[in-house]
């Protein structure tokens, strides 16, 4: 019997990325190319991160399911729910599982760097689509790209350029970090310092906290110390949270220094509450009161989870969106998917719109946010003013620039 490749496999709908590990025997076609697409969100569900994906990532990839028909192509559409606990082998192994066993076509999603890495690596061997909501790390559009894999809300490098350029630019030219001692913290450290020298900014010092820090007393004590006009916590999810109470305790606002939490989301100034958050800066790719499009689609998901969306929330529903048009118009092999994302804008609540680069990155328009003074809130979720706009072309790395060499799209 001739040799079948494994893409001509996947164009008869075997597997969807896994058919060539799954080994499926002769005559087992007809079941496999009525098998449903599977949408795996990889995320965590309980941990740290647990408020910026977790339940609301899963949520918000079914609204779009949902929205989109719940079928593709004739397939159903079906989304798996994975708890990777912030551990690379463990994420690695649900991907593997969920790719070899369950013929899973796309894996969304993906907090803790760490982990992104792992299956950004496993994801472009097995040539199925991965895209990254919350990790944050650079590399996944840079040195450690991949032909199917997506990087759409934000980066390190966005991060740094949205928030360093503006903050500088209004005067806050000293800088301190407080710096989660792990991949993304230390890349967020570098990013943002990087842009602080080269805007004509000092870096004063800076100091490394353990992931899971309970007690930031004498890491804020040394930040209060430096007398940095802008101290900036180069960390996310509790540890970010954490931080900036117990800076707001120890005075370090009241004394005259501006916080700034590089990985901020809205749902960590919920958890802060207006009177500890006050004043501080961050970057985001979305806010659910910016426009009448960004409330409608809010306020649905409002609905269903009784809290608004963050960023990453909103830019999951997108591009899974995005990711069925593609399915829809080009097939469900991975490649050909991406191709189509690739070539076609973005528009819509969240993009408004963008494009995916040759990279993997989707370009889009930043923002620079200020969380409001407890005099300025109108309600619970009222909690931010998008005080600049950075344009896409200006948030991102250029393509040109990229270390990215594997994408022929």
């Amino acid at each position: 019997m001739p040799s079948i490749s494994r893409r001509n496999l996947l164009r008869a709908g075997v597997g969807f990325g896994a058919a060539g590990a799954l080994g499926l025997p002769a005559g087992a076609g007809a079941q496999a190319r009525t098998r449903p697409l599977r949408l795996g969100v990889l995320t965590d569900m309980t941990g740290f991160y647990s408020n910026i994906g977790g339940p609301g990532s899963v949520e918000a990839v079914r609204m779009a399911v949902e929205d989109f028909g719940g079928r593709v192509r004739d397939l159903k559409i079906e989304v798996l729910q994975g708890d990777h606990q912030n551990k690379p082998d463990v994420g690695s192994g649900i991907a593997r599982r969920w790719i070899d066993e369950q013929g899973v076509g796309a894996i969304l999603d993906v907090p803790t760097s760490s982990v992104a890495l792992a299956v950004q690596a496993l994801t472009r061997e097995k040539g199925v689509v991965a895209i990254y909501g919350t990790a944050a790390s650079e590399s996944l559009t840079n040195e450690e790209c991949s032909p199917t894999g997506i990087q759409y809300v934000y980066d390190t490098y966005s991060i740094a350029h949205v928030t360093a350029k503006a903050t500088i630019a209004d005067g806050g030219d000293t800088w301190f970090f407080v710096t989660a001692d792990y991949a993304v913290g230390h890349a967020l450290e570098k990013s943002v310092s990087e842009v602080v020298a080269a805007s004509g900014g000092k870096i004063l010092g800076a100091v490394r906290a353990p992931l899971g820090t309970v007690d930031f007393s004498s890491f804020l004590l040394q930040a209060q110390m430096s007398k940095a006009k802008i101290v900036a916590f180069a960390s996310a999810g509790l540890d970010t949270v954490n931080a900036i109470k117990q800076a707001q305790e120890f005075g370090l606002v009241n004394g005259g220094q501006r916080l700034v939490g590089l990985l901020l989301f809205l749902s960590d100034i919920d958890a802060l509450g207006l009177d500890a958050a006050q004043g501080s800066l961050f970057a985001t790719s979305f806010y659910w009161d910016a426009d009448e499009g960004s409330r409608a689609w809010s306020k649905r998901y409002f609905e269903r989870m009784r809290r608004m969306p963050n960023d990453v929330q909103a830019g999951l529903y997108s591009a899974t969106t995005h990711y069925l048009k593609g399915v829809q118009a080009a097939g469900p092999v991975g490649i050909d998917a991406v191709r189509w994302m690739t070539n076609n804008e973005v528009t819509d609540f969240f993009a408004k719109p963008g494009r995916i680069g040759r990279n993997g990155r989707l370009y889009k328009d930043m923002y620079l946010a200020e969380v409001k003074k407890p005099s300025e809130s109108k309600g619970r979720w009222d909690c931010l003013k998008l005080v600049a706009t950075s344009p896409a072309g200006q948030s991102f790395k250029s393509e040109a620039d990229s270390k990215c060499k594997v994408r022929p799209i």
